[in-house]
């Protein structure tokens, strides 16, 4: 069971609640689209999954099909009632909570290997995946479907159009990969974009072990001017004579390093 477009219809319309635009709520209202990134997201009996954003349940009512143990996060309090509702009698556990700002290590407190599945907000998406990389270790594995061009900026990695600071950052501390994309015409209210599946999965390690605060420092002092040569955007940050011994050509730009080049310069 999972809602379809009428359902979801119905049920704005019998609480009186309309999408909230502040909240960048988009609600999934297809069937075939919420099962098949439930069956993308690889879980099943004895995983444990956490979703962010679940508004009335489309996603969760899926995932919960599969037969994981389900812990539904909402920041909505008109929404929740509606969500606990439709989830609950299935077994999912409801959490009220800004993602951006909750007890992560509480919640997750069942155990300590997760999966997040979700449908994030345009808004919150990017932030929220980097924060969840640095700082909750038990989100083992993402797939999150989140604008288009935003997915392609997590998943990028050297010579691709959209690598910059998060394409870093991600893969400083995990791999990452475009496993689909997602029509607008599947939500309500539609939005004005494509969105993308991005499946990204925790390292054991991070990709360096260069110390990280130096590292996105670099990171960040070059990608700020990533039109210019490493030797002049890094100035005062990097030695002459560091770009030699990291094996990193001083005449390079930004986006032509990887994470591990950036770790090397980063130590040398």
């Amino acid at each position: 069971m999972t809602l379809s477009r009428a359902e979801i219809t119905a049920l704005l319309e019998a609480h009186g609640l309309s999408p909230s635009r502040a909240l960048g709520q988009n609600f999934v209202a297809d069937p075939n689209t919420v099962r098949r990134i439930a069956r993308l997201s690889r879980v099943g009996a004895g995983d444990h999954v956490v979703e962010i954003g679940a508004g009335l349940g489309s996603l969760t009512l899926a995932l919960a099909e599969t037969g994981a143990a389900v812990t539904a996060v909402e920041v909505d309090r008109y929404v929740l009632p509606v969500l606990r509702s439709q989830v609950e009698p299935l077994g999912v556990r409801v959490v009220e909570g800004d993602a951006l700002e909750l007890d992560w290590s509480s919640v997750l407190s069942a155990t300590s290997r997760w999966v997040l599945v979700a449908n994030l907000p345009y808004n919150v998406a990017t932030p929220l995946v980097l924060d969840l990389l640095d700082q909750v270790p038990a989100i083992e594995r993402m797939l999150v479907m989140v604008q288009l061009e935003a997915g392609e900026r997590l998943a990028a990695d050297v010579g691709d159009p959209a690598y910059g600071i998060p394409s870093v950052k991600v893969r400083y501390w995990a791999t990452a990969r475009v496993v689909g994309k997602v029509s607008p015409s599947v939500f309500v209210p539609r939005p004005k974009v494509d969105s993308a599946l991005v499946e990204i999965v925790r390292r054991e390690q991070p990709a360096t072990d260069a110390d990280p605060e130096r590292l996105f420092a670099l990171v960040r002092a070059g990608f700020g001017q990533r039109r210019k040569m490493l030797r002049r955007s890094l100035a005062g940050l990097v030695e002459p004579a560091a770009f030699e011994a990291a094996g990193v050509r001083p005449e390079a730009r930004a986006e032509e390093l990887s994470v591990e080049d950036w770790g090397r310069l980063a130590s040398a």
